[in-house]
């Protein structure tokens, strides 16, 4: 089984439907799971939902598509100054506005996580969990200089064995590795990447055939339709030069 697996598309409508472009130009992908975040930080929180509901991709609930959706006091952001935590409001105030009830009731609705086997179950075979931060609140960073120690802690949380996987998105930084024979994938970003590269990106798995393959993949997507949404949305233009410099501005609020 062959999954293309999105995460944190941050309401680029221009990036999550470049992404959707390269998979369907593949032609051997079986199926697109998202990994949350689908709305904040840019303008159009609306159409990247109904996007993902005309393709039928279903996915889990990352922190900004909970708090969102419940109306919470803050977005479940960490900020690192004062300016990124007057970003990150503005940014949480801007899309709880814009976003509609009927799109805040799909949010609500999203599971905290998805656990799928591609060998359908009645046998003993591997096993893909998708969760947005960790298996234990989406709100916790799984950046890749945590511990083998650590990733084998969340993944005894899902029973996780020997040719099982895992796959997450929250950093915006796309990374894999095998320990114990478990692959930890975190995807990248679709709509917000925070690794120094603009384009958008996602994860290619094979799992449940003879062997087991990760691929991270990189497109290009009309970021200048991106930025003019941005701007005519009277969203601060900081988050315009996070967009072209792949999180590289040194005030952009983490997500």
């Amino acid at each position: 089984m062959r999954y293309a697996i999105i995460s944190d598309i941050h309401a680029n409508l221009a990036a999550l439907d470049a992404v959707l472009a390269d998979i369907d130009r593949r032609g051997d992908v079986d199926v697109i799971y998202h990994a949350g975040d689908l709305v904040g930080y840019s303008a159009e929180p609306n159409e990247v939902v109904e996007r993902l509901r005309e393709r039928a991709i279903a996915g889990v609930a990352g922190n900004y598509d909970s708090t969102v959706a419940t109306g919470y006091a803050h977005c479940g952001c960490r900020s690192e100054s004062p300016r990124q935590e007057e970003l990150a409001e503005l940014s949480y105030r801007y899309t709880l506005d814009v976003t509609t009830a009927e799109s805040k009731r799909y949010l609500g609705g999203l599971p905290f996580s998805l656990d799928l086997r591609p060998l359908g179950g009645h046998t003993h075979g591997p096993r893909l969990v998708i969760v947005h931060g960790t298996p234990t609140l989406n709100t916790v960073y799984w950046t890749e200089d945590r511990s083998d120690e650590f990733c084998l802690k969340m993944a005894k949380h899902v029973a996780l064995e020997a040719g099982d996987a895992i796959a997450f998105g929250h950093t915006h930084k796309p990374w894999h590795r095998m320990v114990e024979g478990i692959h930890f994938v975190n995807t990248g970003s679709v709509g917000r990447p925070k690794d120094g590269h603009w384009a958008a990106g996602y994860a290619l798995l094979d799992l449940g055939g003879t062997t087991s393959h990760v691929e991270h993949v990189r497109v290009p997507y009309d970021i200048e339709r991106t930025v003019v949404s941005v701007r005519a949305a009277g969203l601060p233009e900081e988050f315009v030069e996070f967009l072209r410099t792949g999180g590289k501005q040194a005030v952009a609020a983490k997500s």
